[in-house]
């Protein structure tokens, strides 16, 4: 089964003067361009290929992926305005339609827009910027400080709205935030909180303890190569906590507060120190 608008593996069926033809199943043979097929590839050979269609409509193969694939969301700049819609440049040769059906407002050339991949009722690819048409309502099998990509697309009252794992609606709330967050870029986060009518919220860093004892680790080992001191405690700024080890100044105090219970280092207010 092959999979327009996303990565499939396929074999290598036929070779030809323009390229290498790969078993598409249903859509016969699917031409890889002679351009970009690998060097020393053979018949029998599985490629890692993009399937899409061409200018003309045909399906066709490439080694290389776009920005976003069906399912996905992404921040594509605007390369062109017709009276079709609008064309974005999706990292691919032909450029991906945006329909005016599916935007939210009128587009001008070298804008960027928020947009959700998708095959339209003639499995075409296209761009569509009503995002939350798209985003599932009963956020199945979230459990708090699972591990999941986001994707920021608008300021929200609270913070951000985000895609969570390219399904699910969430909040990413402002006090949660301890680096810059731009809209349309796409972070790994964690689940803070799933709430009973089906909002969840999330954050940058695993809530509670969960990162405590690998940060202790580090720490320690930070400790180490300064001769036992540092003076990042728990009344340095967030920055330059974040600078030191990526991680908020929240998750930083758990980390040395538990060290200090187990009785390895001391806190005072110039810093911490190995006992």
């Amino acid at each position: 089964m092959v999979d327009v608008g996303r990565m499939n593996t396929l074999t290598v069926m036929r070779e030809a003067d323009f390229g290498v033809y790969l078993d598409g199943g249903e859509f016969g043979g699917i031409l890889l361009p002679k351009k970009e097929v690998p060097e020393g590839c053979k018949l029998g050979d599985q490629l890692e290929v993009f399937i899409y269609l061409d200018t003309d409509d045909f399906v066709v193969a490439s080694i290389n992926a776009p920005i976003a694939q069906v399912g996905e969301f992404a921040s594509l700049k605007v390369v062109e305005v017709n009276r079709i819609g609008a064309f974005l440049d999706w990292g691919m040769p032909k450029d991906l339609l945006l329909p005016y059906g599916e935007q939210q407002r009128a587009l001008e050339v070298g804008q960027k827009v928020m947009v959700r991949i998708y095959l339209d009722n003639s499995d075409r690819l296209a761009a569509s910027a009503k995002l939350e048409k798209f985003l599932e309502k009963d956020p199945q099998g979230l459990t708090v400080g699972d591990k999941v990509s986001l994707f920021a697309y608008r300021h929200n009252d609270l913070g951000f709205s985000v895609v969570v794992d390219n399904r699910y609606g969430a909040v990413l709330h402002q006090k949660d935030l301890f680096r810059t967050v731009r809209l349309g870029q796409t972070l790994t986060g964690y689940i803070k909180r799933v709430l009973a009518e089906g909002k969840v919220d999330v954050m940058l860093d695993k809530p509670g303890y969960g990162k405590v004892d690998e940060l202790s680790q580090r720490i320690m080992k930070d400790l180490d190569s300064r001769g036992g001191y540092s003076p990042l405690g728990d009344k340095s700024p967030p920055e330059d906590i974040y600078q030191a080890f990526g991680i908020s100044k929240k998750s930083y105090k758990m980390a040395i507060g538990t060290l200090m219970k187990k009785g390895l280092i001391s806190i005072s207010p110039d810093g911490i120190r190995k006992v």
